[in-house]
């Protein structure tokens, strides 16, 4: 089977369309390199375009889906089942103008719940796996008369393409929970759903995901798409992206998807992971070998001989299949971030997983990692050099990195980043890298290490407030050496990270002093501001209101006098002596003590004596005035009485008083 193992994947790749190499292996190992197990494992056969298909679909119909006369249009917001994403997608066969056989009841089809929830109603159909959701669709049309393109469906990705695909097709489970809103009637999505849509694009997911016993919780943007989070978890658990088995991720989306437009619930979600088990091809490459190669020696001799020869037993097979190695960076990649994610998928698939993870960043954000964050969580950055060309790459790839005790000091105390070197257009790159890293002098450093002393191991800590290179561990060391390296720099690391965690601490303790104390001095100064505010707006309010008092006299007083002028142009002027027994003269005493007279007709009204007091300043709303004998308020007389009446005449005294 290994002679045509490369036909088969080709013929693979033609049908499904699938680009990865490495996915389309994975599905061919799944199904022990049978093709058409393979083909339909991808694409199920009521979505193969190459299977033969002369007469349409025909079922046995035993209820029909009323359908409504008019066409409707679908809805854009889709679903698709399944907890693994990133294999190929299923595209249906049929056409959005021609009738679907899907919204027939099969009596072999299994059958599939819904429960949809649409306002505080819970809606529960039930579909054969050959409906599609179209067809869901119009059930909820009859249960709600609501058409089918204002139907939302949330919980699952908006993919407009599955909606004449049969549900068998999309791998639904058996119970499926979904929640229905409605768009506006003119169409399209309201200004809640955009914003809704805006707020997950812009917004942060945390994704906590499960892997057997630990939990990761990691915060994405919403435009970070799927594919980022696989190489994160592979990051964190050492587990390949082919490898990995998800549940929790809305089905049938791929690794391109966004998050914000996967149907992931936001702003948290929970998933969890697994390693799947890869098929182990050990055995059948031995039994096909012994076919071809027999070996005459007992079974001692034949153990002996498996371990002096560390050789895959496909090396003794005539005319092995060429097997071409991937660089662990190729010499096109111009980007840095992808190239450090390219190092170490590859170098994952050549050496195994057996080894340290790699940081999949920039040199720069790994130095960020390693040196810049407070001197307790410092670590040591550990940079990888690479060289293919190098005799002792293997050794050093497979046996020392893959020891667990170097494994365990990795892990604990160091962030390592790799880098391959194995072209002169990569070398070039992490000499720029390095040199606006770390200066000119440590790229110096890496530029002059040989070939023949590659890998390399490149230590390099933070000491006070300095980042440099503390040591270059080169290939040529076994593991012995190798752990004394790295032992000697921890234990360097940790004693200058005592200090600085001591130093930082106390720094900490000053600064908290110093910041209590500037808060303290804020604090009373705000207080002091404050009062002097306090006593401001006091002093502005009293001299406002002392300022509307005297306006309130100035204005009593002009009143008052524009009365007095009033009342003293309608005042009669005063009786000459010669008149005779006429007269009423009277004499009034004022306040102060002083005395006034004036002479009146007998005829005269009260009212025309009042006037004249008001002429004079002493109007009866402020002053009484008393008659003598007997003693009478004349204020409180009718005013219309004459003075001869008020038997005021000839003469009378008056005594005015203040109210």
């Amino acid at each position: 089977m290994s002679e045509n193992r490369e036909e088969i994947l080709a013929d693979f790749q033609a049908c499904t369309g699938i680009e990865d190499v490495a996915e389309a292996i994975y599905h061919l190992d799944e199904t022990n390199w049978d093709l058409l197990r393979a083909v339909s494992r991808v694409m199920p056969p009521d979505s193969q375009s190459f299977q033969p298909r002369s007469d349409p679909d025909v079922m046995v119909v035993d209820d029909y889906i009323n359908v409504p006369s008019s066409p409707i249009e679908t809805a854009t917001d889709m679903m698709e089942v399944g907890n693994n994403v990133g294999h190929s997608r299923v595209v249906s066969n049929q056409t959005s103008d021609q009738p679907s056989t899907s919204n027939l009841r099969n009596s072999s089809a299994k059958m599939l719940k819904f429960n949809v929830q649409y306002c505080d109603r819970i809606i529960t159909i039930e579909l054969p796996e050959t409906a599609t959701i179209s067809d869901l669709r119009l059930r909820l049309f009859n249960e709600l008369k609501i058409s089918p393109c204002r139907q939302v469906l949330s919980g699952w990705a908006r993919m407009s393409q599955y909606g004449n695909t049969p549900f068998s097709a999309l791998q639904l489970p058996q119970e499926n929970a979904l929640h229905l809103t409605v768009k506006p009637s003119e169409g399209g999505f309201s200004a809640e759903d955009d914003g809704e849509v805006q707020e997950k694009l812009t917004g942060k997911y945390t994704l906590n995901i499960k892997c057997d016993d630990k939990t990761y919780n990691l915060k994405y943007p919403g435009t970070q798409n799927i594919l980022k989070v696989k190489a994160d978890v592979y990051t964190l658990t050492n587990i390949h992206v082919r490898n990995q088995i998800w549940s929790g991720w809305p089905p049938n989306i791929d690794d391109q998807t966004m998050l914000a437009l996967s149907g992931i619930n936001y702003p948290e979600h929970d998933l969890t992971v697994k390693r799947s088990c890869p098929v182990n091809h050990n055995k059948e490459k031995k039994q096909n070998s012994a076919n071809i190669v027999q070996i005459d020696s007992d079974d001692d001799e034949f153990e002996d001989a498996s371990e002096s020869f560390n050789v895959d037993d496909e090396y003794f097979v005539d005319n092995p299949p060429a097997k071409r190695t991937e660089p662990l960076i190729p010499d096109t990649i111009e980007d840095e971030i992808v190239g450090s994610i390219s190092f170490s998928e590859q170098f994952t698939n050549r050496y195994g997983p057996v080894h340290p993870a790699f940081y999949q960043s920039t040199l720069e954000e790994a130095i960020k990692e390693a040196c810049s964050k407070p001197a307790a969580e410092r670590k040591i950055l550990a940079i990888y050099l690479h060289h293919d060309s190098s005799v002792l790459t293997n050794v050093f790839c497979t046996q020392l990195l893959g020891y667990e005790s170097v494994m365990q000091m990795f892990e604990t105390n160091f962030i390592l980043w790799g880098w391959d070197l194995t072209f002169e257009s990569n070398r070039t790159r992490l000499q720029t890298y390095v040199n606006n890293a770390l200066g000119a002098t440590a790229a110096m450093s890496l530029r002059n290490i040989p070939v023949d002393r590659l890998p390399a191991l490149v230590l390099i800590m933070r000491i006070r407030s300095s980042t440099d290179i503390f040591n270059i561990i080169h290939g040529n060391v076994g593991v012995n050496e190798l752990l004394s390296n790295l032992i000697e720099a921890v234990e360097v690391f940790t004693e200058h990270q005592r200090v600085e965690i001591v130093e930082e601490k106390e720094r900490a303790e000053r600064e908290l002093v110093k910041w209590e104390q500037d808060e303290a001095y804020r604090e009373s100064l705000e207080a002091d501001r404050a009062k002097e505010e306090a006593r401001r707006q006091q002093a502005q309010a009293e001299s406002e209101a002392r300022q509307r008092i005297e306006n309130e006299k100035a204005l009593e007083l002009a009143r008052k006098e524009a009365h007095r002028k009033e009342v003293e142009a309608s005042l009669p002027s005063e009786p000459p002596l010669s008149q005779g027994d006429g007269i009423a003269k009277i004499r009034f005493r004022l306040p102060s003590g002083e005395n006034i007279e004036r002479r009146f007709q007998a005829t005269t009204p009260l009212k025309v004596l009042f006037d004249f007091l008001t002429v004079k300043g002493f109007p009866k709303e402020e002053f009484k005035v008393i008659s003598s004998w007997p003693r009478r308020d004349l204020t409180l007389l009718d005013v219309n009485h004459t003075l001869k009446d008020l038997k005021l005449c000839p003469q009378e005294t008056v005594i005015l008083e203040e109210r």
